[in-house]
């Protein structure tokens, strides 16, 4: 499987994780095992990948698009969010101790991750959620910083 297919099947996973596996199955209309199938890294589930309609769906109700933030990735994009949607309360202050907090917990992480020299897939998965965390408060540091009133 390349790179890429693997890329996308982690997201993939990220998005039924966040929305939830029951929730999922009624947003698509795909059962729990097809569901399963989209994000498998099995070698005979490598050419699935979950249909756009469906991912539209369960990005709808994710608390992040994470399909779609990892095609944007992958084409080096950069996505920011709706004008129309709110950002978090707070200012620039609260984003930067969001930040350093977020950064903190993402280093200890890693830490521990390469401690014998080795990160496994739940050390990876662990990051790979710490980071995605990080990029969150970002976005919404983005968000007030573009704010034509923006505030400490």
């Amino acid at each position: 499987m390349s790179g890429y297919n693997s890329y996308l099947k982690k997201h993939t996973e990220a998005l039924v994780k966040d929305v939830g596996i029951e929730n999922a199955c009624k947003l698509t209309g795909k059962s729990k095992a097809t569901l399963g199938r989209y994000y498998s890294d099995s070698d005979e589930h490598a050419d699935r990948f979950m249909p756009v309609d469906a991912v539209a769906a369960l990005e709808a109700a994710a608390s992040y698009p994470h399909v779609t933030s990892a095609l944007a990735e992958m084409k080096g994009i950069t996505l920011s969010y709706d004008d129309e949607r709110g950002n978090s309360e707070g200012g620039i202050n609260s984003d930067v101790i969001k930040l350093s907090q977020r950064f903190a917990v993402l280093m200890g992480e890693y830490n521990m991750s390469i401690e014998d020299g080795v990160i496994t897939t739940n050390e990876a998965k662990r990051l790979l959620r710490e980071t995605t965390a990080l990029q969150k408060v970002l976005l919404e540091m983005k968000l007030h910083l573009e704010d034509p009133n923006v505030s400490a």
